[in-house]
């Protein structure tokens, strides 16, 4: 049966589309309290701007216009995400059969993304920017190798169209066309695909679909980069060869942590196959060698001129996610006999799918069990049930985007607004036409007690005029969690005949 499935990418993709059903079905029926990524998507879907922060907008663009249509709900935040990784997987499988030139194998490959577990766990979890980025990876890969097995205007377009979407998906995959270029030099045939007129094709749509966001960010520059700065910030490790050795231990780490399953998974399925084709190879795994030597090598530049002693795995998405078919066309240019690894190889895939589904659904319903617990444990609707109980907001006022969109996921009509966000100050106060709900998370959130307003909050409503009047806090059990186990949040209400 399982060969049968990964037969063609046709009967592949079907069974992608059951697994990615399942987890939506599974997102659905567990609470419908938003992770991080979730939360920020909701709050930002209520505006369509040309930059909405330290991200890049292609992804809150898609959200707003899901949303546009749809409205608000866990269903909105969910099913584009879940879409965005089937075609991520689509794609990589269209582009191994320009390397392969088997549809069985291609197949094969495009399954093998779930031996990644930056993609099939990690983005899964709560990661909506680098979603995009896979996709745009993924269909970066199928323009590029089609571009070098038969060129056509139309490879040319979806190359355009790739990098400019993920150029505004991530920043750091612009790094992505700098490396496919290295990588074709060496090859005379591929040289001339570069210089192909229909390349200025590729550039101009490209453009297109950064402009509006360029244009912003060349006055942004500052507020767009102080996330990556923050996270990639080597703390109070003073300068020297004792930092730049920490940063660069902390990139080896993250090539390891992300290569490790798949390297594991195939060398123990393929076993002696695995080990002889190292020392294969053909024009397409040298270019993809090049790729992948060029990207870390660039890598390890932006570590040692930042400073950074923090690397995480899934910057490296775009630069190793070609692996598992680097692996494939390995083994296939070493003109060896598949078969028995290949029956090895496919149990593995269906196993490691229900891990995924299994690990995403513990974390959640088994929270009390381990003691941690995850956003959806959260009891938003509670929250909002209850702090709502006697009057319904015309606005709500969040200290913070996780706090404004779980608001805004369980209050759809209400509008949302965070401190200087999506305009300096509190401007929608002013325009509120009744009660103006304020919500907070204090640094502590076990008690009702612990639900502090925060100081920076505090400050911005002073700044706007705002005085909340009858405060309160609430504390409820986490969905799931142990008895007495609780979190809070802070409340606090601006009628209209006290404005």
């Amino acid at each position: 049966m399982l060969e049968r499935a990964t037969r063609t990418i046709k009967t592949a993709g079907l069974l992608l589309a059951a697994y990615f059903v399942l987890n939506i079905v599974l997102r659905i029926v567990l609470p419908h309290s938003l992770e991080l990524d979730e939360a920020e998507q909701s709050f930002f879907s209520q505006y369509l701007l040309a930059g909405y922060g330290p991200q890049p907008p292609f992804y809150n663009w898609m959200q707003y216009a899901v949303v546009s249509v749809t409205g608000m709900s866990i269903g909105a935040l969910i099913v584009p995400k879940n879409i965005l990784l089937f075609l991520s997987y689509l794609f990589y499988g269209l582009a191994g059969q320009r390397v392969l030139k088997d549809q069985a194998l291609a197949a094969v490959a495009m399954l093998a993304l779930i031996t990644l577990p930056q993609v099939s766990y990690m983005a899964q979890q709560d990661l909506t920017h680098t979603t995009a980025l896979l996709f745009a990876s993924s269909l970066f890969l199928y323009g590029f190798f089609r571009t070098l097995d038969r060129p056509d205007i139309g490879s040319y377009l979806v190359l355009g169209l790739a990098t400019g979407i993920g150029l505004i998906s991530k920043y750091n995959f612009a790094l992505m066309p700098v490396v496919a270029l290295i990588a074709i030099l060496p090859d005379a045939e591929w040289r001339r695909r570069a210089l192909d007129w229909r390349m200025l094709a590729a550039v101009a749509v490209a453009l297109v679909i950064v402009l509006p966001h360029a244009i912003w960010l060349q006055g942004n520059l500052a507020f767009a980069s102080s996330d990556t700065l923050v996270k990639m910030a080597a703390g109070s490790e003073p300068a020297g060869i004792v930092r730049i050795g920490k940063g660069l231990l902390a990139f080896l780490v993250a090539i390891i942590a992300f290569a490790a399953l798949p390297v594991a998974i195939f060398a123990a399925t393929f076993r002696r196959d695995f080990v002889r084709a190292l020392s294969a190879g053909n024009r397409w795994t040298g270019m993809m060698e090049r790729m992948m030597l060029a990207s870390l090598a660039g890598i390890a530049l932006i570590v040692l001129f930042t400073g950074s002693t923090t690397v995480r795995e899934r910057w490296l998405d775009p630069f190793l996610l070609v692996l598992p078919l680097y692996f494939l066309a390995k083994m296939q240019a070493a003109d060896l006999d598949l078969a028995a690894g290949l029956r090895r190889f496919r149990p593995v895939l269906p196993v490691l799918m229900a891990c995924v589904l299994i690990a995403l659904g513990f974390r959640v319903v088994g929270a009390g069990l381990i003691g941690i617990y995850s956003r959806p444990n959260v009891p938003m609707a509670g929250f909002s049930r209850d702090m709502t109980r006697q009057a319904e907001p015309a606005l709500v006022i969040a200290s913070d985007p996780y706090i404004g969109g779980n608001m805004r996921l369980q209050l759809p009509d209400v509008p949302v607004v965070i401190p200087d966000f999506p305009a300096p100050g509190i401007p929608a106060y002013a325009e509120a036409k009744g009660p103006v709900l304020i919500v907070w998370r204090g640094k502590k959130t076990a008690t009702a007690a612990d639900a502090v307003m925060p100081e920076r909050f505090s400050s911005a409503l002073t700044a706007a005029g705002i005085a909340p009047q009858e405060i309160g806090s609430l504390s409820l059990p986490y969905y799931f969690g142990r008895p007495g186990d609780n979190f809070a949040l802070g409340y606090g209400w601006v009628r209209p005949e006290t404005r």
